[in-house]
């Protein structure tokens, strides 16, 4: 008897063990500013696929704490504390130059894709790189920027058409337009960016006071961008292709309009990369193969109402980064290739757009967000002047700035991490853009 009391201890033991290692599976911690369906579509496949790869579930653990430049920070502040690894695994989503910054700072863990996933893709486009050579990140989808409008209302409002950056300038779009805070959107951030890129630092930065001047409000996240366009709050907005695919899908192509400007394509990499100290480490490599799989690139880009596509109604509207896969998906395929388009006629300097990120998004945060009353009130006496060399002398002082841009180059590669510093240069440029605003508008008058 007392042979058997240990042996039906231990079967009892067994079987209670058992529905605990049922409910055991893998997990994945993902830090991202993308909107719902995008994390429904990739979370519920990636587990599907994973179960199927390894024989295992896993878990996928959204998180989000605003746009893109929100989520940078959050990164950056987190490692600083916790230098090691914050408890996440994946930083999916956002532009290059975040992943840039990070790459630079130590903070992503390198993981080289298999051989033949990197042969499909491309290792840069127009001499944008669309996968870190060190495999410390990889483009996920790719991106390009530009100008949705409303056709319906713009004709019926008899307003211009727009094909270029310089067009959003005229001042007979004075709040007209919509756009976002680059301190809390990265696709914002992009937009603007490209613009001084494109037209230098001066006259770039002339035309975004403009373009300033002519915007409606600036929302604190791009998304809500076109369902303003759409709604007739604005007739033009400043979006990322994928958010005007988005509407166009759901209201028409003849009645919502998208156009890449021609004096400033850039097509750049949504990217995703494991971060250094990812708890989940081998999860988060699978993770990265997946995104990277064919089947997960047909997402982007195919129907809802696709076999192959995602569930999500309206479908998610992106284009790839595996150029042969429009060729194979053909009609199928719901957005443009943007391996086809026309060639930019500049190249876009990731280098330089991730070194002056945070001091870009202070000048205009500071020069054109939050005096936007006082702008707005200057652009619109300078509308209604009636003396053209009036209102050119205006225009003059209204677009000064406050710093060259290799002012700006210098304080960004150093003395602007020094928040003593940061507070008093935008201490300045508020009492700057204050008193020229002010000298506009009289002289305007």
């Amino acid at each position: 008897m007392s042979y058997f009391k240990p042996l039906v201890l231990t079967i009892i033991l067994c079987l209670l063990a058992l529905p605990v290692l049922s409910l055991a599976q893998d997990e994945l911690i993902i830090i991202s500013p993308h909107p719902e369906g995008i994390e429904t579509e990739f979370g519920k496949n990636f587990e599907k696929w994973y179960e199927a790869e390894t024989g295992r579930s896993v878990k996928t653990d959204w998180r989000d704490v605003g746009g893109t430049s929100s989520n940078y920070r959050f990164i950056e502040s987190e490692f600083k504390r916790v230098p090691d690894g914050i408890g996440i695994d994946i930083f999916f989503g956002g532009g290059t130059d975040n992943y840039l910054r990070l790459s630079n700072m130590g903070w992503l863990h390198a993981y080289k894709l298999p051989g033949t996933q990197l042969e499909q893709m491309m290792q840069s486009f127009q001499g944008i790189p669309l996968y870190d050579a060190e495999h410390r990140w990889y483009g996920a989808a790719l991106s390009s920027f530009g100008i949705m409008y409303n056709e319906e209302l713009r004709e019926l409002l008899q307003l211009p058409k727009v094909s270029t950056w310089q067009d959003l300038g005229n001042l007979e779009l004075i709040g007209r337009i919509g756009a976002a805070d680059p301190r809390e959107s990265g696709s914002a951030h992009m937009v603007y960016e490209i613009i001084l890129q494109t037209l230098g630092w001066e006259e770039g930065f002339a035309l975004l006071t403009k373009i300033g001047g002519n915007v409606r409000g600036f929302s604190a996240g791009a998304n809500a961008i076109p369902t303003d366009v759409v709604a007739g709050q604005v007739i033009y907005g400043l979006a990322i292709d994928f958010y005007a695919y988005g509407q166009i899908a759901v209201v028409g192509a003849d009645k919502i309009k998208y156009v890449v400007p021609a004096d400033g394509a850039v097509v750049t990499a949504d990217p995703i990369a494991i971060l250094k100290g990812a708890p989940n480490l081998s999860v988060a490599e699978k993770f990265l193969e997946f995104v990277l799989s064919a089947d997960a690139q047909k997402l982007w880009m195919l129907r809802d109402t696709d076999a192959e596509g995602p569930k999500w109604k309206g479908g998610l509207n992106r284009a790839s980064v595996l150029p042969a896969l429009y060729d194979k998906l053909g009609e199928r395929c719901i957005v443009p290739n943007p391996f086809a388009m026309e060639g930019s006629p500049f190249q876009y300097d990731s280098d330089k757009g991730g070194t002056r990120w945070n001091i870009v998004n202070d000048l205009f945060g500071t020069l054109i967000i939050d005096s936007h009353k006082d702008l707005v009130n200057a652009w619109k006496a300078i509308q209604k002047s009636k003396d053209p060399a009036k209102r050119d002398a205006a225009i003059a002082i209204l677009t000064k700035m406050p710093i060259t841009e290799g002012e700006a180059m210098e304080l960004a590669g150093g003395a602007w991490k020094d928040p003593e510093v940061r507070n008093e240069k935008m201490k300045e440029w508020g009492q700057f853009a204050k008193e020229k605003f002010k000298e506009a508008r009289n002289l305007a008058r």
